[in-house]
């Protein structure tokens, strides 16, 4: 019988009696994987976003499924019965022999998770984005570089060809020197008032587990199952919802890392809410950007301001071009590039009608969540691993805290504050409920 299978015999017993919560000794599966041996993975959050995220690793074994909420985890636990079920995510680490641990849940617990794992020598595989303040982000690099784990963000994107192709474009100086850039994404996780009345809370779901290291309050539906991600204590508003996955392009073609200054406007910023709409911009300073072992190309690039537009704030026409939906688009001294995930063209459009693009560099993904799985069998790289995603999704929450703190401020990543700015702290690093603080 497989090892986690007799750990699996003894984790029911102990639960069949009423045992409290289970506290074994740190498992881990053997190091030495081969290429054609299957993980043993244990996924936290199987509901929504998460039962893509078990589809994209279905090759592997799943051995464990944890969820606080056994609703929206029905349709992943009924079609994976063999695996053990769990609810607090800390007796599925203390419980398995597992080679790695896929995290799908409310941004405000993706870093406590991950460094559980990640501090047991698990490789993890987290959501967007990595985290919920810019101190923790920070802290989850850390780990992961001093664990030497194998990481990977859930930007999907970046493994499509087009993503490839635009950053070839932008390395090979299609439209010049780049100095702006803008992107916009038209929908809004925004806005909604606190309620006051104290439902029942439905049955089987763990509320103090789903709030985790949030301040305490009474369970509502107007969070659940997706509308956390209005809440500041629980999500981020529509930039930290999507702004990793269009900002990718950005800061991969750009070779961008930390901004040294940031600003926002939206709405009064209200205390308990992301805005509907709201634009933010970031500085970052002139670089050189080593040629990537993905292909991409290097070079000296010129600093460059990003302004993001969200909701009711998103343009419908930059630089004479219309725009609509989401995208992305680069100014150049020679020209524009628009582009989306599927999708790049070039403006002038008569000026490039004869353009011949660069020979694709940047190999195919074998695919983003493959990428990850291949990472923790044979120890390659992946393309968004947390010192490069790191960086991204700190600039991300950078935004909110300029928008949040209604001013702009400079920025001092080495010291990780606002000089000059001492409320800036709080939003750097909040405090977690008690029994959840993380260091």
């Amino acid at each position: 019988m497989p090892r986690h299978e007799s750990r699996r015999t003894v984790l029911k017993s102990l639960a069949a009696i009423g045992a409290g919560l289970y506290v074994g000794p740190v498992a881990r599966a053997d190091d030495s994987k081969s290429p054609n041996e299957k993980l043993n993975l244990g996924l936290v959050g199987v509901g929504g976003r998460g039962y893509a995220n078990l589809q994209g690793v279905a090759s592997q074994n799943l051995v464990a499924l944890c969820d606080v909420d056994p609703r929206q985890a029905k349709t992943a636990f009924e079609a994976l019965p063999q695996s053990t079920k769990y609810a607090d995510f800390r007796r599925m680490l203390d419980g398995e022999t597992l080679d790695g641990v896929v995290v799908s849940t409310t941004d405000h617990l993706h870093v406590p998770i991950a460094l559980n794992a990640m501090r047991r020598g698990l490789p993890v595989y987290v959501e967007k984005p990595l985290g919920h303040n810019v101190w923790e982000t920070r802290l989850a690099a850390q780990v992961a570089r001093e664990q030497q784990v194998a990481t990977q963000l859930g930007t999907q994107i970046h493994a499509g060809d087009n993503y490839r192709r635009v950053v070839e474009l932008v390395r090979a100086g299609a439209i010049g020197p780049i100095e702006e850039v803008h992107v916009w994404v038209g929908k809004g996780w925004g806005g909604g008032t606190r309620p006051t009345d104290t439902p029942p809370t439905p049955e089987g779901l763990d509320w103090d587990l789903w709030l985790g290291p949030a301040p305490q309050r009474s369970y509502h539906p107007t969070y659940l199952p997706a509308n956390w991600r209005r809440w500041w204590d629980f999500g981020s508003g529509t930039l930290g919802d999507m702004g990793c996955h269009y900002l990718d392009l950005v800061f991969w073609s750009l070779g961008l890392k930390y901004p040294t200054a940031v600003a926002a406007a939206g709405p009064p910023p209200d205390a308990e809410t992301a805005p509907v709409g709201m634009t933010a911009t970031w500085d970052f300073p002139a670089r050189t950007v080593e040629p990537a072992a993905d292909g991409a190309a290097g070079g000296e690039m010129p600093a460059v301001k990003v302004t993001w537009y969200d909701g009711d704030r998103a343009p419908r026409e930059l630089h004479g071009i219309k725009l609509s939906g989401s995208g992305v688009l680069f100014v150049g001294k020679e020209g524009q590039l628009l582009a989306d995930y599927g999708s790049r063209k070039l403006f002038p459009q008569e000026a490039f009608a004869d353009f011949t693009p660069p020979e694709p560099s940047i190999p195919a993904s074998i695919g983003h969540h493959a990428e990850w799985i291949r990472a923790v069998k044979t120890g390659d790289p992946t393309t968004c691993d947390f010192a490069y995603s790191g960086p991204l999704t700190e600039t991300v929450l950078l935004g909110l805290v300029a928008y949040r703190l209604g001013r702009p401020i400079a920025w001092d990543a080495e010291t990780l504050t606002v000089p000059d700015v001492p409320e800036a702290a709080a939003l750097i690093r909040p405090p977690y409920r008690a029994g959840w603080e993380i260091a």
